[in-house]
């Protein structure tokens, strides 16, 4: 398979009535990982490279040229997926590095700022075949207009999407970012009402903090992209943390081998339950 932008694999899922998982990467071994996860579910997966992740690498050009070689390899198709992008020059970046989708993330603009900023990077990434996912406020976590509590209003959601043309929009329904426990509770009933309205692809941001029934509900209700990416570091984590305690080592290549070896299990098991297939065990 080849490169996918995010809008076909989307409207696919979206008619099939399952959801595309989205899955962060921060060490190329993230990628690996989804890849191999993708492969045994014969599943797409969008791997993302957030603006924090560029941040920590010091640019996005080594860790994207990581993960496009690792996406290309892969039997299924992938998106590589630049993640909440605030600064228009990554973006720009992204495009000329090749990446397939972008999220650009305006939610900290004023509302008239927003839109006129995410309409050019359509038009700009359009023009390049790459997909715009976008955000008309924030969603909880990030102490913005979409705080826990907050929720996006389906014709506000609707008009924002008519102005500004995007491939996808994440909206506000009770999820928040960085959750370390999964108990979020999602306004299913709100998922469908701008399902409803809004003619493109949800998104579900802060999927980390809501359980498997409700993640189920969610893509149900009318969710098509659901980003993980805090959980599966909670999984990294502990796989690492205890390869070390079974056996000290300098070799970084056995306990980060263990984590991308849990990560693999457990974004095979998410990208199985977001389409809808059999769970392989619960989660942790």
């Amino acid at each position: 398979m080849t490169l996918s932008p995010l809008t076909p694999l989307l409207a696919e899922a979206r008619v099939a009535g399952r959801a595309l998982a989205a899955f962060n990467i921060i060490q190329i071994e993230h990628a690996e990982a989804y890849a191999v996860a993708a492969e045994r579910s014969s599943l797409p997966v969008v791997m993302q490279i957030s603006e924090n992740c560029v941040r920590y690498h010091g640019s996005l050009a080594p860790i994207a040229a990581a993960t496009l070689a690792i996406a290309r390899a892969c039997s299924q198709p992938v998106v590589v997926h630049l993640d909440h992008a605030e600064d228009v020059a990554l973006v720009d970046e992204a495009v000329r590095l090749g990446l397939t989708s972008v999220m650009f993330d305006g939610s900290k603009l004023s509302d008239d700022a927003n839109r006129e900023t995410t309409r050019r990077v359509v038009q700009q990434c359009h023009a390049a075949g790459i997909s715009v996912e976008a955000e008309l406020g924030e969603v909880g976590g990030k102490d913005g207009v979409h705080a826990p509590g907050v929720r996006t209003d389906p014709g506000d959601a609707a008009r924002f999407v008519a102005d500004t043309g995007v491939d996808a929009l994440a909206v506000a329904v009770g999820s928040s970012h960085a959750m370390t426990e999964r108990v979020a509770v999602l306004d299913t009933d709100l998922i469908a009402a701008i399902a409803a309205r809004v003619p493109v692809p949800l998104v579900l941001h802060g999927s980390s903090g809501v359980p498997d029934d409700g993640l189920v509900s969610a893509v149900a209700a009318g969710m098509t992209k659901v980003n993980i990416a805090t959980h599966l570091n909670q999984v990294w984590t502990e796989a690492m943390v205890a390869r070390l305690e079974q056996s000290a080592t300098v070799d970084t290549r056995k306990y980060l081998g263990a984590a991308r070896d849990a990560v693999a299990d457990e974004a095979e098991r998410l990208l199985r339950l977001l389409a809808g297939h059999q769970s392989l065990r619960r989660a942790r």
